[in-house]
């Protein structure tokens, strides 16, 4: 701690006391900018190595995103324009969180998503239900088009290499 504190003395910085800690890696992790750096384990070999995921306070916030752009104050939108939305804030938080293991939470937040629309589209057309026969996935995503987090890392130019 003093060895950085000199380090950012001389960069003119200020530590702040109160978020610094330190932290033994692997057995530790910690958050900085939205990700949580920290052992994972490899989903191919099972071995364990140093990388990054999105962290869940990201995961809470693009999930209130998400319920703050579904909700019953928005019934009187388009659907078109709800997705419309949708689709900027999850590519958005799709770029941005596009390194390390990602697809775990990209699973998450596409199933959260597609539950809050089909609730908005029963509420804002007066059905019962959770709209799973009514508002398939195809419909979703083909007819709406609503994007695929899951997919999105199929599409990066290094993923096919």
């Amino acid at each position: 701690m003093t060895a950085m504190r000199g380090m950012m003395g001389r960069l003119k910085l200020t530590v702040n006391e109160d978020k610094t800690r330190i932290c033994r890696l692997p057995d530790g992790r910690f958050d900085f900018l939205g990700y949580t750096f920290g052992r994972c384990y490899s989903t191919k070999t099972g071995r364990p190595y140093l990388g990054t995921r999105p962290s869940k306070k990201s995961l809470k916030r693009i999930v209130e995103s998400v319920h703050m752009q579904t909700a019953r104050s928005m019934e009187l939108l388009d659907a078109g324009e709800v997705v419309q939305r949708l689709n900027w804030s999850l590519r958005g938080w799709a770029n941005y969180f596009c390194l390390g293991p990602v697809t775990k939470s990209y699973r998450f937040v596409d199933a959260y998503t597609t539950r809050r629309l089909r609730r908005w589209l029963c509420k804002k057309h007066k059905r019962q239900g959770k709209g799973l026969t009514r508002y398939p996935d195809e419909y979703l995503y083909e007819t709406l088009g609503l994007i695929r987090l899951p997919l999105l890392p199929q599409r990066l130019p290094w993923a096919n290499a």
